[in-house]
């Protein structure tokens, strides 16, 4: 940017957060006002208590301390080093300062001027954003919402990857639905599609409020088959009710609907439900026209695979759209749908080639009803990276006497299910935690009695198999079993209050990860000394407390993270604020784990923190803080200390 020195103060602040979001022009209109200052040991930069002055602070070099002064004692709080930014309350806040500031080396400072940037930060929202979360140590600002468990990603750092996420109506060209009334024949709708070239027909009442759809392939199954006769009325043969969303959605959007729902199109109307007029059709042809990774088409390339080749290239280029997902900050929650749909379908696929198998080897299912688990992150639907499966089989209560040949039959089936999954990518279970191991293929009975020993003797291998078992969702088969275990789990519950505390023990084994200067706790020794384990030390205390906290509530079926915290804020308002930031946290940390797994090629649980930049050490810390904050409200609620 130049030689001078505004030049050189601008060259500096571009290589930190948040002025790395700022475009040239506005970094040298930030620097020419930038005084630079330069403080001997011991130097008081501002005292707590007093109001703030005019400007904020960077720190070019040296190191400051943040203390916090109480009945004559000084206590350290924080350290900024080269970079760092703090004095952000003269900036975002009106209240006086709650620290002192105090240089403990020779520091060199940049004084950046408060109303400089304001005019900035109303031009940069992701700048505002930054400096709220700086300010409040870890407290997201409240009315960022936009931009909740997003991380500025450097995408240099990570390679380019292009998703543009399309207005629906940029789709439309303007064209008018086409639409008709209940009573039109069957033979007169068929023409006007013929007539207006399009492959469906929204069937409309007065108010052209949708009722319902026809498309050519209900035209082929109703009609061509004789089931329905030409004069028939048009209602004989719709779809209805169906699905409706506002013109204002994107692609990405819609795309979630339609995987969620099983549809290949979507009725837009102006309210977007189905008590508004119809504007407009959008069809999975129209998401291809834009995008050639569509996930409803990777599940429909899924159930028509014959082996685990096929099923491996699908997860293979969902994982291309996962990335793109990923660098574009689409929210976690959609990637989460898409990728459960996408990995639901490619077990559910695996369930039926297995069972196709054993027929062809002269090995029919016997006539009893069973259900897949999926368990851990794939039970909560987190399972974005192909991580190593954990898996149970649920089958109904049989005679005795038909128990060792049904048993026989769905250990083998499962292993099969098993085996398909690690040829399509999936590793096996270091601990075996899988549908394979006859420990976790039972009938119902026999599951009723694991969960209900583990409940009533919760030993610290029950407490660590409840961290797993009690996650498990239904992927395949009788579902209705799946619920059954949930009651009986619930009923026991009630009588076993203890149980919780364990698992609230339990949850408080990792404590928050970092040390007292700032540094992230790393691994000291084994394969990954010096990496940090974002799963056990980060991810899996927000998984932990989640979950303990919802068995409290008796919630029951929600399992993934981010749901249970959202419904807890509903549940406890006087908690709502906490939960809603450890949501924003676990976003975040799935984002990082995500990005560090397709960086490196693996499950992106350990990486090295010096490899991070300043942006992301940063963002890291901020989603530590619920951690410790929820630790403290499991002490308190479940009196853990007592248990110790």
């Amino acid at each position: 940017m130049g030689n001078t020195i505004p030049g050189r103060v601008a060259d500096f602040l571009s290589t930190y957060p948040p002025f790395t979001l700022l475009k040239e022009k506005e970094l040298l209109q930030i620097a020419r006002r930038v005084t630079v200052q330069y403080r001997q040991p011991g130097a008081i930069l501002f005292r707590q208590g007093e109001h703030p002055g005019a400007y904020f602070y960077l720190l070019r070099e040296g190191a400051v301390h943040l203390l916090q002064e109480e009945d004559g004692e000084r206590v350290l709080v924080d350290q900024c080093d080269e970079g760092d930014l703090f004095g952000i309350r003269a900036l975002l806040a009106e209240e006086r300062y709650d620290l002192t500031a105090e240089a403990v080396e020779e520091s060199l400072l940049y004084a950046i001027p408060t109303d400089e940037i304001e005019q900035v930060l109303q031009e940069n929202p992701k700048v505002a954003y930054y400096l709220a979360a700086s300010f409040a140590s870890g407290r997201r600002g409240r009315g960022a919402k936009p931009f909740r468990g997003r991380i500025f990603l450097e995408r240099e750092r990570y390679g380019e990857g292009r998703l543009d996420l399309v207005e629906v109506q940029s789709l439309q060209h303007g064209k008018a639905p086409v639409v008709c009334l209940p009573a039109t024949s069957i033979k007169r709708a068929a023409q006007i599609m013929t007539e207006e070239e399009v492959g469906s027909i929204i069937v409309v009442d007065m108010e052209r409020y949708p009722l319902g759809i026809v498309t050519d392939k209900d035209l082929r199954r109703e009609v061509a088959t004789g089931k329905a006769g030409l004069d028939d009325p048009v209602s004989a043969i719709m779809s209805s009710p169906v699905i409706t969303m506002p013109p204002s959605v994107t692609v990405a959007d819609v795309q979630m609907e339609m995987v969620k729902n099983r549809v290949h199109h979507l009725c837009l109307t102006r309210k977007g439900t189905d008590q508004s007029e119809v504007i407009g059709v959008l069809s999975e042809h129209d998401i291809l026209v834009v995008q050639s990774n569509n996930p409803a088409v990777m599940i429909r390339e899924i159930n028509r695979s014959t082996g685990a080749a096929g099923l491996r290239r699908v997860r293979e280029h969902a994982e291309d759209l996962l990335k793109k997902y990923i660098y574009q900050e689409v929210s976690i929650n959609f990637i989460s749908t898409i990728m459960r749909e996408v990995n639901d379908a490619l077990i559910a696929r695996a369930n039926e080639l297995a069972r196709e198998e054993l027929k062809a080897a002269g090995r029919p299912a016997p006539d009893v009803a069973f259900c897949w688990l999926a368990l851990g992150s794939q039970g909560r639907g987190e399972q974005l990276l192909r991580t190593d499966q954990d898996s149970g089989l649920i089958f109904e209560k049989v005679a005795a006497a038909d128990y060792n040949a049904v048993k026989h039959y769905f250990l083998d089936f499962a292993r099969r299910v098993t085996q398909i999954l690690f040829e399509t990518g999936f590793e096996y279970c270091p601990a075996e935690m899988m549908a394979s191991n006859p420990r976790w293929c039972l009938s119902v009975d026999e599951w009723k009695r694991q969960f209900g020993k583990w409940i009533t003797e919760p030993t610290p291998q029950a407490v660590r198999h409840a961290t797993i078992f009690f996650d498990y969702r239904p992927v395949y088969g009788r579902e209705e079993l799946a619920g059954e275990l949930t009651a009986f789990i619930y009923d026991q519950l009630g009588n076993q209050s203890p149980f919780l505390t364990f698992l609230a023990k339990d949850a408080l084994e990792n404590p928050p990860p970092l040390t007292f200067f700032r540094n992230f706790v790393v691994e000291k020794s084994g394969e990954h000394q010096d990496a940090f384990d974002i799963k056990a030390r980060a991810m899996m205390p927000l998984v932990d407390a989640a979950r303990v906290l919802t068995m409290q509530a008796r919630i029951s079926r929600i399992n993934n993270t981010l749901s249970r915290f959202e419904k807890l804020a509903e549940m406890e308002p006087q908690n709502r604020e906490l939960y809603e930031e450890a949501a924003e946290a676990y976003e975040m940390l799935q984002r990082y784990r995500t990005l560090q797994g397709l960086k490196h090629g693996d499950t992106g649980r350990f990486f090295k923190p010096s490899e991070l930049s300043k942006m992301e050490r940063l963002n890291l810390r901020n989603s530590f803080r619920p951690i410790r904050d929820l630790q403290s409200l499991l002490n308190t609620r479940f009196q853990t200390a007592f248990f110790r």
